[in-house]
């Protein structure tokens, strides 16, 4: 079994897609620079991580590859990805929001080969020499339009700019570029758009949903029961409407995650962890959500707020029919809105019954426990203290997310209460954490 053969195998996928090929043979192929262009959810990520694993030597203790990401989220997703993947090669994540110095002492120790940064932390530390730029061979730039727009431009310039020994650039996104920033000083660049392959529109159903009032809480209500226990996403445009909506949602009995900018940081953790694992059905976001998040399975997007524009559009739709999955995706139109022309052929109408019906409740709950990787815990070692010590079952227990300083963990609904009573203030690696249920 070669190389990349063992890599399928161990990620669970059986073949690779021709967008994944194609960047593959461009990578491995040639010396040159490389633009893809592919729609949100087709596998970017392993896209461009299998054909630079093959350029990379495990040997190596200096960082030869920089992946500049437009945020935390997407930079952690991306790390979990490469680790997942089991190349021998070690990689690590440079994101603000914690001390430098803890990242420059993880560097020394680790000392990766790969490391995935966003574009201000990078520019931090390639400033003070906690890495040497003068050994970084391979840039990669993932959903370079969103760093843009994010306002990033200043600080990816600088960060290019140190970077003087790249030889070679890949530029990943997932809306079209005919205008690459002058600064990141792309050669005679490979150009792979499969933007418009239909692959992902064709797995996606669309349609409307009309609602008699302005204030459309009450269809969204009777939407969300209609579509039973399949877990959904509701976009919103402003950050007070996301939280109306949620509490609204939360007071018909609905279990429902809320997600926006104004959440600090361990808010939107552990907002994200309950939608992925199953523990809230209803995930109400702001676009925030759209990109750089690892949300596998989503059966249904809502458009409660109508996209401001057409990449948004597309990257809303991107969070459902993933891979291969198929997907559906509901336009909640109050009197007077119309559909944006970018939209193309009009959806099919579907018809709600307001009142009546009862919030499917998810299977999980999650818990915190207060200690992580910083305490040498493992997911193996939770798992243990929840069977041992909190009296569940292997089959109580679901996805296990472990940080650095706490871990998450989802759980039977109908058995966590005990779990918590029995666990709470015991000895994980023996030391007391604190076990709770993440609200």
């Amino acid at each position: 079994m070669s190389k990349k053969e063992e890599i399928l195998h161990r990620l669970g996928i059986e073949a690779l897609s021709g967008m994944q090929l194609g960047m593959s043979d461009a990578m491995l192929g040639g010396n040159g620079d490389v633009v893809l262009l592919s729609p949100t959810g087709t596998g970017k990520t392993l896209a461009y991580l299998l054909p630079l694993v093959h350029m990379l030597d495990a040997s190596s203790e200096e960082v030869r590859a920089v992946v500049i990401v437009p945020g935390r989220e997407l930079a952690l997703q991306s790390h979990e990805v490469f680790r997942a993947m089991g190349c021998g090669l070690k990689s690590m994540c440079l994101y603000g929001g914690r001390p430098a110095m803890d990242e420059h002492r993880e560097l020394r120790k680790i000392m990766p080969q790969v490391v995935f940064a966003t574009p201000g932390r990078l520019v931090d530390h390639l400033e003070k020499g906690n890495i040497d730029a003068g050994g970084i061979r391979y840039l990669v730039i993932d959903e370079f339009d969103k760093c843009l727009k994010m306002g990033f431009a200043g600080e990816m310039s600088k960060a290019i700019g140190l970077l003087g020994a790249v030889s070679r650039r890949f530029l990943m996104s997932a809306t079209d570029a005919d205008e690459i920033p002058s600064f990141v000083s792309m050669g005679r660049a490979v150009r792979l758009d499969f933007l418009n392959c239909g692959d992902v529109h064709g797995r996606i159903g669309r349609y409307v949903v009309k609602s008699r009032d302005k204030d459309k809480l009450e269809t969204l209500a009777a939407l969300l029961c209609s579509l039973g226990e399949g877990s959904t996403i509701v976009f919103l445009n402003y950050r007070d409407s996301v939280e109306r909506t949620g509490a609204f949602l939360e007071s018909k009995g609905f279990v429902v995650s809320t997600f926006h900018g104004g959440l600090d940081q361990k808010e939107r953790e552990a907002a994200i962890y309950r939608f992925a694992n199953g523990s809230a059905n209803v995930l109400v976001a702001t676009d925030l959500a759209s990109r750089g998040l690892d949300l596998p399975g989503v059966d249904n997007i809502i458009h409660y707020h109508l996209p401001v524009g057409e990449d948004e559009y597309v990257h809303r739709v991107g969070r459902t029919a993933r891979w291969k999955a198929e997907g559906r995706a509901f336009f909640l139109l109050g009197p007077g809105e119309e559909l944006p022309a970018y939209v193309g052929e009009t959806p099919e109408e579907y018809v709600v019954q307001e009142g009546g019906d009862v919030p499917p409740q998810p299977r999980m709950v999650t818990l915190y426990i207060g200690k992580g990787k910083k305490d040498k815990v493992s997911r193996g070692d939770v798992l243990g203290f929840l069977c041992k010590t909190g009296g569940l079952e292997g089959a109580d227990i679901g996805r296990i997310d472990v940080m650095e300083r706490w871990a998450y963990v989802a759980v039977d609904s109908g058995k966590w209460k005990d779990a918590v009573k029995r666990a709470s203030g015991a000895k994980l690696k023996g030391i007391k954490t604190v076990v709770e249920l993440v609200r």
